[in-house]
């Protein structure tokens, strides 16, 4: 264990050195000094201090993508694995910073991060640090079941990582596996909050009933009770979250699914300065809509979830003035408002938590979070939103402290580069730069959203898929949402002069 240890001083150079020796004939880009001085010299021209001077100075292709080094390894995998899905295969070894190397030595510009997923870079020096340590080690030999065999730290870690950024007024957690799952508790959460509600409150005893009828899956003990969603929402592929899902059928076709309703969500016309009245009379639409579902459906919603920008489904938006429209509704008709920060949260927006956007008079009830973070959970803050006893809430794992150890370096490295702001500051550039763009090339950016929410940014594109194939042939790994859009998802460490190389590249892949 001792050998894999670094001090903070010698992180970047250690980590260099240990590529090297670990991968093939193929220098990792962070042991390509030619690197820093051609990285030195983008970021000379920019005027920015570079958070990763090792990276590149711009994307290499040397093969198509895939390559035939590359379309090896898919075979072979896809004989004990489903390859499907596959965007490329990646060298995880060579991959640095902003950029992620695949096997046939194409070196791509990553404004995906995965699937929103990657926070502050690939190899990130302070990453291996955390992920080197004796506490490390521990968490992931020892892996507590955190429910019964709480490791001793396990709230110092909680305090000095997840609970250190929570969102205003929710000092508590409930930590999970993956963004499903941590939507699926926030029901079951906001379920059992309810029936303690028509009990009486949490020292109120389950009737005879309610214990014998939950076993036959009926009602009083699995009570009538629903979670609203909204139309085009995503909030995860198991059971509940599935049932709350409303992006694409591919998820759902097959599934058995709870009788939960759907609301619409806001659709805006852009750009939102010309189109002011209209989309206030849309958003009152749909808040007006929301008040009669959850006032007439025959299972009352225990509580309402919603995206604070609807992702999977297409990067929807809506006004400050409609969530907080929204809020006041879940307040006047006693029903839990649950936010899915699961893909907008940790710092994407310019804020570190998206709803902070709103201007919120009090705070959601929950708040569920994943991706960039590296593990899951909600958040809350109401003594009443735990069990009223144990196990109800309960698994074996309950989280996983290694995750949780990850996340505390991540919202380290985020304070330390100050990473939010330099994301709201990355994003505002980008987003002229579009603008610019959109002028130019009308035909290939439609509706452009996201101006004002950091590098949270998309449009439509009528050749959507052909765009994102031949941004790849330009070395740029992007993503797609809903039908049309083109979604931007770069890292925190994304910065001015990576917005530069993509907008010039996207040029390329709109002149084609």
């Amino acid at each position: 264990m001792a050998s894999l240890l670094r001090t903070a001083g010698r992180a970047r150079s250690v980590l260099a050195r240990t590529n090297t020796q670990a991968t093939s004939r193929r220098a990792p880009i962070a042991v390509q000094r030619r690197y820093a001085s051609a990285a030195a010299a983008a970021v000379a021209d920019s005027g920015e201090q570079s958070f990763f001077p090792d990276e590149p100075r711009a994307p290499t292709v040397q093969t198509a993508i895939p390559g035939p080094e590359s379309k090896k390894a898919i075979e072979r995998l896809s004989k004990v694995f489903d390859t499907r899905s596959l965007n490329m295969m990646a060298d995880y070894s060579r991959s640095y910073g902003n950029y992620i190397a695949d096997l046939d030595g194409n070196v791509l510009l990553d404004v995906y991060a995965q699937i929103a997923s990657i926070p502050v870079g690939y190899n990130n020096a302070s990453l291996q640090l955390a992920a080197t340590s004796p506490e490390m080690a521990s968490a992931l030999i020892n892996r507590p079941a955190l429910g019964n065999f709480p490791q001793h730290d396990w709230a110092d870690i909680l305090e000095k990582g997840i609970l250190s950024v929570a969102p205003k007024g929710l000092n508590q957690v409930f930590t999970s596996q993956s963004g499903s799952d941590a939507n699926e508790l926030a029901y079951k959460a906001a379920f059992m909050w309810k029936r303690q509600q028509q009990r009486g409150g949490p020292d109120a005893e389950f009737s005879a009933e309610d214990i014998s009828s939950s076993m036959n899956n009926k009602a009083p003990g699995a009570p009538d009770l629903s979670i609203l969603s909204f139309k085009s929402g995503f909030h995860g592929r198991l059971f509940g979250s599935l049932s709350t899902t409303r992006s694409k059928p591919i998820h759902k076709i097959d599934i058995p699914a709870f009788d939960w309703p759907q609301a619409p969500f806001p659709s805006l016309k852009y750009p939102l300065e010309d189109h002011a009245a209209e989309n206030a009379k849309e958003e009152q639409r749909c808040l007006d809509e929301t008040e009669r579902i959850i006032k007439e459906w025959h299972a009352p919603p225990a509580a309402v979830i919603i995206e604070p920008i609807q992702s999977e489904g297409g990067d929807n938006h809506a006004s400050p003035n409609f969530f907080r429209g929204l809020r006041e509704l879940t307040k006047k008709l006693n029903v839990l408002f649950i936010v899915d920060e699961v893909q907008t949260g940790v710092g994407a927006t310019g804020k570190f938590w998206a709803h902070e956007h709103w201007g919120l008079s009090s705070p959601p009830d929950m708040v569920t979070f994943s991706k960039k973070a590296q593990t899951a959970g909600y958040y809350f803050g109401n003594n009443d939103l735990r069990p009223n006893k144990p196990y109800r809430q309960f698994n074996t794992w309950m989280g996983d402290p290694a995750r949780a150890i990850l996340f505390r370096a991540i919202v380290q490295e985020i304070e330390r580069l100050d990473l939010v702001n330099s994301t709201a500051a990355t994003g505002t550039h980008l987003f002229g730069g579009l603008k610019r763009l959109a002028e130019r090339y009308p035909k290939e950016i439609q509706n452009l959203r996201g101006q004002g929410q950091g590098t949270f940014i998309a449009w439509d594109s009528p050749r959507r898929d052909e765009v994102l194939k031949k941004a790849k042939g330009q070395g740029v790994n992007i993503g797609g949402s809903g039908d049309v859009a083109v979604r931007l998802r770069p890292m925190l460490i994304f910065q001015k002069h990576h917005a530069d190389l993509l907008l010039e590249r996207l040029e390329k892949v709109f002149q084609s």
